[in-house]
Protein backbone atom coordinates (compact mmCIF):
# COMPACT_ATOMS: atom_id res chain seq x y z
CA UNK A 1 0.00 0.00 0.00
CA UNK A 2 1.43 3.35 -1.01
CA UNK A 3 0.04 6.40 0.79
CA UNK A 4 0.88 9.93 -0.29
CA UNK A 5 -0.63 13.39 -0.06
CA UNK A 6 0.05 14.15 -3.70
CA UNK A 7 -2.22 13.77 -6.69
CA UNK A 8 -3.04 10.28 -7.98
CA UNK A 9 -1.59 10.82 -11.47
CA UNK A 10 2.04 11.59 -12.24
CA UNK A 11 3.19 11.67 -8.63
CA UNK A 12 5.93 9.85 -6.78
CA UNK A 13 3.48 7.20 -5.54
CA UNK A 14 2.30 6.44 -9.07
CA UNK A 15 5.87 5.98 -10.29
CA UNK A 16 6.77 3.86 -7.26
CA UNK A 17 3.70 1.65 -7.76
CA UNK A 18 4.58 1.16 -11.43
CA UNK A 19 8.18 0.29 -10.57
CA UNK A 20 7.19 -2.25 -7.91
CA UNK A 21 4.56 -3.78 -10.20
CA UNK A 22 7.09 -4.11 -13.03
CA UNK A 23 10.12 -5.29 -11.05
CA UNK A 24 8.54 -7.39 -8.27
CA UNK A 25 5.39 -8.74 -9.94
CA UNK A 26 6.32 -12.40 -9.33
CA UNK A 27 6.63 -11.84 -5.57
CA UNK A 28 3.42 -9.89 -5.06
CA UNK A 29 0.36 -11.61 -3.60
CA UNK A 30 -1.91 -8.67 -4.48
CA UNK A 31 -1.71 -5.61 -6.72
CA UNK A 32 -0.02 -2.50 -5.40
CA UNK A 33 -2.64 -0.34 -3.68
CA UNK A 34 -2.52 3.43 -3.56
CA UNK A 35 -4.21 6.00 -1.36
CA UNK A 36 -3.64 9.55 -2.57
CA UNK A 37 -4.92 13.04 -2.17
CA UNK A 38 -8.01 14.09 -4.06
CA UNK A 39 -7.61 14.71 -7.78
CA UNK A 40 -8.52 18.39 -7.47
CA UNK A 41 -6.52 21.63 -7.58
CA UNK A 42 -4.87 22.08 -4.19
CA UNK A 43 -7.16 24.33 -2.15
CA UNK A 44 -5.86 27.31 -0.22
CA UNK A 45 -8.50 27.15 2.50
CA UNK A 46 -7.38 25.10 5.54
CA UNK A 47 -10.67 23.14 5.91
CA UNK A 48 -10.74 22.26 2.21
CA UNK A 49 -7.06 21.35 2.34
CA UNK A 50 -7.77 18.85 5.13
CA UNK A 51 -10.51 17.25 3.04
CA UNK A 52 -8.18 16.90 0.04
CA UNK A 53 -5.53 14.91 1.97
CA UNK A 54 -5.91 11.19 2.72
CA UNK A 55 -6.58 10.29 6.35
CA UNK A 56 -6.50 7.14 8.46
CA UNK A 57 -10.01 5.87 7.54
CA UNK A 58 -9.17 5.90 3.82
CA UNK A 59 -5.93 4.01 4.44
CA UNK A 60 -7.60 1.40 6.66
CA UNK A 61 -10.38 0.87 4.12
CA UNK A 62 -7.89 0.43 1.27
CA UNK A 63 -5.83 -2.11 3.23
CA UNK A 64 -8.92 -4.09 4.25
CA UNK A 65 -10.15 -4.06 0.63
CA UNK A 66 -6.79 -5.47 -0.48
CA UNK A 67 -7.09 -8.36 1.98
CA UNK A 68 -10.69 -9.03 0.97
CA UNK A 69 -9.65 -9.39 -2.65
CA UNK A 70 -6.83 -11.89 -1.96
Amino acid sequence: MIVEEGWPHGGVGANLAALVQEQAFDWLDAPVGRVTGADVPMPYSRPLEQIAYPHEPQVVEAVLATFRDV
